[in-house]
């Protein structure tokens, strides 16, 4: 070991492994070292800027709580967690897209029909479509879990003025597949600008827009397990998504609508629609484990 240099340092590290080692975890330990010292090698790393890198990952720590995570939010506008997304996503499904840093365990249970709405601001939307297989066959049992910003681009655990679980429900689809929910429409938002993120998006002149999306996860016995999200396709940071989770199959259409033809008598606020709303259909078609 007295004799490591720049050059054997790396494969000195995956001696150190021992053969009991499990093997994917070996595997992932070794291409992570192989690319974090060849990384150092290429750049000429500095002791400044690698000693900056731990500062940033410090901060990340500091200002992380159960409602925001950093971290996430790091993976996720370096484009790390859309790169996983993209190599996990199943051809024949949705798409699936990032997490985000805002997603909130033990959402309430709301029937089918059900309203998000409640008392929150802005354009009224009736949000549903049906979970499928990829042989178009409707899910039974499928649960969603849905979350979203309010009017004001902030979600609930941000936002002292709105009620915990604020636009966030969980939902069990029944023998047709089916979803549905009355909400209000999301608008765009910056990312949280205030922590090491900010930092780096500023030095970089980048801005921390993102598009105005719903959140979901839909899993389902069988299925593969979807996170992702759903973008209208007005929204103008469409194509400029700071955490590059667009795609094109998760572009919706935001309908505008005067009457209420057509709308499931299921859905609970059926009679209290305004004047003029919305209606987005949206399918979920999920993978067979």
């Amino acid at each position: 070991m007295r004799t490591v240099s720049k050059d054997t340092i790396t494969q000195s590290f995956l001696d150190y492994v021992v053969e009991e080692t499990d093997e994917r975890l070996k595997f992932i330990l070794e291409k992570l070292a192989h690319h974090l010292h060849d990384f150092v090698r290429e750049t000429d790393l500095t002791h400044d800027e690698w000693r900056k890198g731990l500062e940033l990952l410090y901060s990340a720590g500091e200002i992380s709580t159960p409602e925001r995570n950093e971290f996430v939010l790091f993976s996720d506008v370096l484009g790390l967690s859309s790169l996983v997304d993209m190599v996990n996503s199943p051809e024949d499904g949705t798409p699936s897209s990032v997490l985000g840093p805002f997603h909130v365990l033990g959402a309430p249970d709301v029937p089918v029909g059900g309203d998000l709405k409640g008392e929150n601001e802005g354009p009224a939307v009736v949000v549903g479509g049906r979970v499928l297989t990829t042989g178009g066959d409707p899910i039974e049992g499928a649960q969603l879990e849905i979350w979203q910003t309010a009017d004001n681009g902030l979600y609930s655990g941000q936002d002292e003025k709105q009620p915990e679980y604020n636009l966030r429900a969980r939902m069990t689809t029944g023998a047709d597949g089916r979803y549905l929910f009355s909400t209000v429409r999301p608008a765009p938002y910056t990312v949280p600008e205030d922590g090491p993120v900010g930092e780096l998006l500023r030095a970089t002149g980048r801005h921390p827009w993102r598009p105005s999306h719903l959140h979901f996860i839909v899993t389902a016995s069988g299925q593969r397990s979807l996170v992702t999200e759903v973008f209208p396709s007005d929204d103008p940071y469409l194509d400029e998504d700071a955490v590059f989770g667009v795609r094109e199959k998760l572009v919706m259409e935001y309908q505008e609508r005067s009457s209420t033809e057509g709308i499931s008598d299921d859905l609970a606020i059926k009679s209290d629609l305004p004047d003029k709303f919305y209606v987005v259909d949206f399918d979920f078609i999920l993978s067979s484990v």
